[in-house]
């Protein structure tokens, strides 16, 4: 059999390299007789040597160029930019500060021990107790602050934390969809900020957040991923920036001083009493006196103690008109106060992609919405303050709210006048009186009506086995039936084309708007109540999901159920 390249002869044993081995030269390696020679001759930086003969090449002549398009520019080979010659930053040294004014509400967890000591008698462990409880939790939030970096790029924010468990972070700007800043009382005296990056990866554990860095710095942080987004050239200043898209902002609305009051009057709360209330039953042992406010028999022993038993027994009206005024000056104090501490200077201004809101009197929030991931309205108002025109609007949105609210609060007390126009750039109208309502059936009411019916047995039971007070069990029974049955009728639905509207309730009037867009999923139910009376729930799935209710149209007949979900499901396939 013929072999070619005649590799049936033997091959002799010879060096790396086909040179004669010299005073001055070490053979690399020597090769077996049973093995050809491998290898280039040049990789060991020797010099070819001429061709004997016209056609035939030395094993170690030079190899053909390399084509230009394979070659490697001056660019290309320079010292790439590693994360580790950029700058790392520490938050603000302040942040200790902030740790020291949060052991207020820690120390909380101290009181049953400081109590248990106290009723032990062992009085002198409880100064020790409190100073290392303190000097723990500073010596943990000095760690904390130590082990915690992070680093602004051209394009991400990278974040490094964890004390014995390290964990690193990388987050791109096209990722980030806003920066919110927030400013506590503390934080404000400091001049430092708390800045959040909401990334839309859904839940408070995916978001990332800066405790505190420089009130200018977190400016100019959200300044440049602004920029960033909206494709601003990267090499701007940061004021340049910040003025930029501060000359695009539009106030869509705001609230003043007198406009918190009449707010806080119509927020009617009893809120602030629960509070103190609770407090003083909790801490009943600890206080130096012995009096509480809610038990009607301390009152009557202070009375007694002034000789006013007797004029009081007289002139009870008088007592019960002051026990209502009380109450009264109360709910609306606590009313008032919540509104100005939430929304102090409230402000509501329209940017190119974003609806940004703050307010905020001792702690100062800056949240921005994107008008793109809104997916829902819902108007919010009260019997009362419904007379005087004033409502609530709130947006349903894929984003998070800095204050951890499922809902956006954009509208905290005003009119129709001042809310069409937010719900105009954020496309959705509202609807009129004259538009196509429709009413749900009168079977909505039948869970109240079912626990009407257990209140009055209960109180005919109580009745029955000689408790006077088994009479408040009926008329509370024939109380909640008939608010049940009225409730029924202001179930209403209407479909105007490109979105729903949808109101309930009757205390508090809530309507929600719906644009068919935002609708993923509709799911149609029946139960044995409704099937045999042909009708069927539709609930719609809207991403975001809203803090107040599920987005659903009860007790409606089933072939209407059935076209309205076709008649959403087409338009969105048409999109």
């Amino acid at each position: 059999m013929a072999v070619s390249h005649r590799h049936d002869r033997p091959l002799r044993a010879r060096p790396a390299y086909r040179r004669r081995a010299g005073a001055d030269r070490t053979l690399v390696r020597p090769v077996a007789p049973d093995r050809p020679h491998v290898g280039h001759a040049q990789q060991h930086g020797h010099a070819a040597r001429p061709a004997s003969r016209f056609g035939r090449r030395d094993a170690r002549d030079d190899p053909p160029p390399y084509p230009d398009r394979f070659c490697m520019t001056e660019a290309a080979t320079a010292f790439p930019r590693t994360r580790e010659a950029t700058e790392w930053q520490r938050l603000h040294p302040a942040t200790l500060a902030l740790a020291i004014a949060g052991l207020g509400p820690k120390s909380l967890n101290l009181l049953p021990a400081v109590a248990a000591l106290g009723f032990t008698g062992n009085w002198r462990w409880i100064v020790p107790a409190v100073l290392a409880f303190l000097l723990i939790s500073l010596t943990a939030a000095w760690f904390q602050w130590l082990r915690f970096r992070f680093l602004v790029g051209d394009d991400e924010v990278l974040i490094e934390s964890g004390v014995f468990a390290r964990q690193h972070r990388t987050i791109p700007f096209d990722r980030i969809q806003d920066v919110s800043i927030e400013q506590g009382l503390v934080a404000r005296a400091l001049g430092i900020a708390k800045v959040g990056f909401e990334t839309g990866a859904g839940g408070q554990e995916n978001d990332a957040h800066l405790d505190s860095i420089g009130l200018d710095a977190a400016q100019a942080l959200r300044a440049t991923i602004r920029a960033h987004r909206s494709g601003t050239v990267a090499a701007a200043t940061d004021a340049a920036l910040e003025s930029a898209v501060a000359d695009e902002d539009r106030l869509l609305f705001t609230m003043g001083p007198w406009r918190l009051l009449i707010a806080g009057l119509f927020n009617f709360s009893l809120a602030a009493l629960a509070v103190v209330g609770a407090a003083m039953q909790f801490f009943d042992g600890l206080l130096p006196f012995d009096f509480n406010i809610f038990n009607p028999m301390d009152w009557i022993e202070l009375a007694e103690d002034y000789g006013l038993d007797q004029w009081l027994l007289a002139h009870r009206w008088v007592a019960g008109i002051g026990a209502a005024a009380s109450l009264l000056l109360i709910g609306f104090a606590s009313g008032i106060a919540t509104m100005m501490f939430a929304n102090w200077n409230f402000r509501l201004t329209r940017e190119p992609r974003t609806l940004r809101r703050t307010r905020g009197l001792t702690t100062r929030t800056d949240v921005a919405l994107p008008i793109r991931r809104v997916q829902a309205a819902i108007l919010i108002t009260g019997w009362f303050r419904r007379r005087f025109g004033w409502h609530e609007l709130r947006l349903q949105s894929l984003a998070s709210d800095g204050e951890k609210e499922r809902d956006h609060q954009i509208v905290p007390f005003g009119r129709f006048a001042e809310i069409d126009p937010i719900l105009a750039e954020v496309g959705i109208a509202r609807p009129d009186e004259a538009a196509g309502w429709h009413q749900s059936h009168g079977v909505v009411a039948l869970g109240g009506l079912i626990g009407a019916l257990f209140a009055a047995i209960g109180g005919l039971v109580a009745t029955a086995l000689g408790q006077p007070l088994g009479a408040l069990g009926i008329v509370a029974g024939a109380l909640i039936a008939a608010a049940s049955l009225f409730g029924a009728r202001f179930h209403r639905w209407a479909d105007l084309g490109d979105q729903l509207a949808i109101r309930r309730g009757w205390w508090k009037p809530r309507t929600t708007l719906l644009p068919h867009a935002s609708v993923q999923s509709i799911d149609l139910k029946t139960d044995f109540i409704q099937r045999p009376l042909g009708l069927a729930t539709l609930v719609f799935g809207v991403p975001g999901g809203s803090a107040l209710a599920a987005h659903e149209i009860p007790a409606i007949p089933v072939m209407t159920a059935r076209k309205l979900r076709a008649r959403i499901l087409a338009a969105r396939s048409r999109r």
